[in-house]
């Protein structure tokens, strides 16, 4: 491989256009042109002897060895781009940070990071997207990540926030029909209104290992919408218990099974800027890991 150092416009015009998916965009978040954006990734490829593009009149596709490339270098250029605030670590954070977390929990998180976090740095610009799925940090560039259960990419710096307690529940009308259960097999026979993520039902898992996959009708891939189910007794749901504080309070749902040990789940906050790590994400980082500590306690 060649002495790259001298190659850093071409590398960042590599990454933004994969991470923008063309030239056109790329060259529009670096304030310069499509054709300079593609003259400096050819140069490029031709300092290392090997395309990275599959260029088309109507796609861009990587290569195999693009895939490599970009995997390699895209974290460097992050940890380049933010490696200023370890010299101005004395100012206030600024710029822009991208943040992806469950939708599920942001009723929960986001008034406080509106309501104190934003207002404590007004130089941030804060991108939040919502969404359940496992987002590639890099790839879609986000600076930090927000997830319960286990991260599934082992390239990222995870920070463990808490450990969140779950729950089984379902409505009074419900139970006045099925009753509690008293063992684990009467849990297994009822009908569950059951997460489905990626067209896959997951699992009811037990403290003590034990674990089944759920029978029922309604399939759900949000807990918003599990919950609603669950409180028009079309099944039992198991959640997050801080999800459904609310309902448990005002009695729509009940704890069908509060003897039964339920194991809890993790909530991790992920980035992939290595031992670099700009201010504002350490500041974000800890920031919710103070929120995390509420949820664990509901």
């Amino acid at each position: 491989m060649p002495n790259l150092l001298d190659e850093t416009p071409g590398m960042t015009a590599f990454v933004r256009t994969v991470e923008a998916g063309s030239f056109t965009a790329a060259a529009r978040d670096l304030s310069t042109t499509p054709s300079a954006v593609s003259k400096s990734v050819a140069r490029l490829e031709r300092k290392i002897g090997t395309r990275l593009f599959l260029r088309s009149t109507r796609a861009l596709t990587l290569t195999q060895d693009g895939q490599v490339f970009f995997e390699r270098v895209a974290p460097l250029l992050r940890e380049l781009d933010a490696s200023d605030d370890a010299i101005r670590s004395q100012a206030g954070p600024s710029g822009r940070l991208r943040i992806s977390m469950p939708s599920e929990l942001a009723p929960l998180l986001l008034p406080q990071l509106f309501g104190t976090f934003a207002k404590s740095y007004p130089d941030l610009q804060l991108d939040v997207g919502l969404t359940d799925r496992f987002v590639n940090l890099v790839r879609e560039d986000y600076d930090v990540a927000l997830r319960a259960g286990t991260p599934l990419q082992e390239d990222l710096i995870v920070r463990r926030l808490a450990d969140l307690p779950m729950v089984i529940v379902a409505s009074p009308a419900f139970l006045e029909t099925r009753g509690y259960p008293k063992s684990m097999e009467d849990l297994a026979g009822l009908p569950f209104v059951r997460y489905a993520m990626g067209g896959a039902v997951q699992p009811v898992r037990l403290a003590d290992g034990p674990a089944f996959t759920p029978k029922g009708r309604v399939d759900c891939d949000t807990g918003t919408a599990m919950i609603h189910a669950a409180r028009s007794g079309l099944g039992v749901a198991y959640l997050l218990r801080c999800l459904v504080m609310a309902e448990l309070e005002a009695g729509t749902l009940v704890d069908l099974a509060p003897d039964i040990a339920l194991p809890k789940l993790p909530l991790s906050v992920l980035h992939a800027f290595g031992r670099t790590v700009p201010m504002r994400v350490r500041l974000f980082c800890g920031f919710m890991a103070s929120e995390a500590k509420i949820l664990a306690n509901l």
